[in-house]
Order: C-alpha cells, then structure tokens, then sequence
C-alpha cells in the first residue's frame, strides 16, 4: 500500500527545504500526485532514501548533509519499530495458537466423555428395554393364567347356578305333583 503526504510534511520528515524537492520532483526522483490542489508525495523507503541520496549533490549545504543523517535515522528508526511490531504480532500469534490448541483439546477430551456417557446411558436403555419385554412377558402370563381360572370359576359357578335352578324346578315341580 502506497503512503503520500503532502508536501509540506514530506519536507519535514526528511528535513530538506521545499525548494529542494520542488527540485527533485522536476528530475523525477519523487513520485507525486495532486489532489484538490494540493501535492502529495510518495513517502515509501525507497523515495525517502532518494531524497536523502539525491540532495547530498556537492551545491547542498552542511545543513542539508545533517538532514539526510535525519531521514536516514527516521527510516532505521521507522524498521526498528516495524520489525518490533512483528515481533509483537509473531508472540500475539503464538499465544493465539496455543490458546486454540489447548481449547481443542479440552473440546477432544468433552468428546471423548460425552461418548462415554452416550455409550453407558445406551447400555441402560437396553438393559431397560430386556427388563420392559420381561415384564410385559409376565404380565400377558398373568393374564391369560387369570383369565383361565377365571373362566373355570364362572363355568362352575354358572353349572352350579344351573344345577341349583334345576333342582329347584325339580322340587317345586315335586311339591306341585304331590299337591
């Protein structure tokens, strides 16, 4: 990504006097552009270390020469700090990757125990399920146990119901015939 600043700033950040880039600009040793009337010059490394370089020509003062020991401290100055903030953004992304790690692995290890869980509670409902039908089993058992003797119960009953209305009926039968 290209940086410009306008062309007062750009003097102050290499410490050169506005005539001397408005020369530079005319040789083409700056990149510029110009938006509202207004110039701006690309700041990159490159443009800052050929301003250094190409005002140190014999006609530049003393001045000029402690200028360019300026930007040329700006600019190491300017790695310095880059190169710091790498370093930031490299521990930043170590500390990210073991944090990441260390949550997969606890993830992993939730895995790992809600599998068990789902392994033993699927035990369960099985054995819960053998215990059901045995259950059932018994009870259609019962039932029909029940249900036969039941059954007995009321065919004897009913025969002795029947066998006392037919002795019944035999005996008033017998009163009648002996009235």
């Amino acid at each position: 990504m290209k940086t410009y600043l306008e062309i007062s700033e750009f003097c102050q950040l290499v410490h050169l006097n506005r005539q001397t880039v408005d020369e530079m600009l005319a040789r083409g040793a700056l990149i510029s552009k110009e938006e509202d009337g207004k110039i701006y010059i690309e700041a990159d490394e490159n443009s800052i270390i050929a301003s250094g370089a190409k005002s140190t020509s014999v006609e530049k003062s003393t001045e000029q020469n402690n200028s360019i020991l300026a930007g040329a401290s700006f600019v190491e100055k300017t790695i310095g700090t880059i190169l710091n903030l790498h370093e930031k953004v490299l521990n930043a992304k170590d500390e990210t990757l073991e944090a990441l790690k260390n949550e997969n692995k606890f993830l992993k290890e939730a895995l790992y125990s809600m599998q068990e869980l789902y392994d033993e509670d699927r035990k369960t409902v099985e054995t819960l399920n053998n215990q059901l039908k045995i259950a059932q089993d018994e009870v259609e058992f019962m039932k029909r146990k029940y249900k036969l003797m039941w059954d007995k119960t009321v065919a004897n009953f009913a025969a002795g119901v029947a066998e006392q209305s037919k002795q019944s009926e035999q005996s008033k039968q017998a009163e009648q015939s002996n009235s």
